[in-house]
């Protein structure tokens, strides 16, 4: 497994990382020792790089990751993430920035996860309300007490990462990026590239989608987030098709799978992107991370960006509701 640097405060992980949400909530149904088998096997392949967050199962998914680490905590570099509040009955209720919220919700990851420190801390969503001075202010006091090591954000538009790199030193930024999701490269990206962070790439197949999987509405579990997303529904799920199958015909004449080739894609903009795909099963994870092997030319990716332009895609990348959490 090849590494990259995060940041450029010396914070070395695995080129591809571990998703863990799906693990344990949005993704239809699963199974707790079939997850830890899988993240298992991700140290085992090299994968060190695990993401979790409290509110992914309201803190079942930080049990999850705890329970994996025990016995390797030095091999894994860990980030997890506060801000976004939910409901005892599962709603969500806005997102939460003040100093006292980010103090309590880190005790309480920690806790969770039951280990003495958190390598990687991000703000989940930037909260409107409160100044991301003191927001992030606040985690660098996390910092000085060594109860996390380095810090990001999510989802934060280039403004806003400027304004909490002059507090403390931000070593990941985490946004939407992918062959469908491409927003990041207006502006969030040169900003990465400016200030010397890094970009943490979530769903980088498309919550799947890219990787071919997923042909009908109907292959996804009555209860998956999916069904409610726009860019599956309806007239917008049949015309993203159009978007897969043009990346099948590129992964054929690369001779990869079209999962692979879009995990390359994302890896080949730059030494600073770090994907981040999730996965219950380990013949999938086996996929993604031999994408690291995977070089494109010049020649090829100019041919991915002619045939899979960015603006192919089809529908809203959340709800309107999730949207509005978007910071800018």
């Amino acid at each position: 497994m090849h590494a990259r640097e995060l940041g450029k405060d010396g914070l070395t992980v695995s080129a591809i990382g571990l998703g863990c949400m799906g693990m344990s909530e949005f993704y239809g149904p699963s199974e707790e020792e079939q997850s830890i088998e899988v993240l298992h096997h991700a140290l085992g392949a090299g994968i060190n790089f695990w993401d979790t967050a409290d509110m992914y199962g309201q803190g079942k998914n930080e049990h999850l990751v705890g329970r994996a680490l025990r016995g390797h905590r030095d091999e894994v570099v860990l980030a997890t993430k506060f801000g976004i509040v939910r409901g005892e009955d599962a709603s969500f209720r806005g997102v939460c920035g003040t100093p006292e919220y980010v103090k309590q919700a880190c005790d309480a990851s920690l806790k969770r996860l039951g280990i003495d420190h958190i390598d990687l801390y991000y703000q989940h969503r930037v909260d409107p309300q409160v100044p991301i001075e003191d927001t992030v202010g606040t985690m660098s006091d996390l910092v000085a007490a060594g109860k996390v090591l380095h810090l990001g954000l999510s989802e934060a538009s280039a403004p806003t990462l400027r304004r909490a790199a002059a507090v403390h030193p931000i070593t990941a930024l985490q946004s939407e990026y992918s062959l469908w999701s491409r927003d990041p490269e207006d502006q969030v990206l040169p900003a990465c590239r400016e200030l010397g962070i890094s970009l943490v790439a979530y769903s980088p197949l498309g919550r799947g989608f890219l990787s071919g999987a997923i042909q009908s509405i109907d292959d996804l579990a009555p209860d998956d987030y999916r069904r409610f997303s726009p860019r599956f529904q309806g007239e917008n799920f049949e015309k993203n098709l159009e978007l897969v199958r043009r990346i099948e015909e590129l992964a054929a004449v690369k001779g990869c799978t079209p999962a692979q080739l879009a995990l390359a894609w994302l890896m080949a903009q730059g030494p600073e992107v770090v994907p981040i795909p999730g996965t219950r099963r380990i013949e999938r994870l086996e996929e993604n991370a031999a994408a690291t092997e995977i070089e494109l030319s010049a020649e090829e990716l100019a041919r991915i960006d002619e045939v899979v332009p960015r603006d192919l895609v089809v529908g809203a990348r959340y709800p309107e509701a999730a949207m509005s959490f978007i910071d800018g």
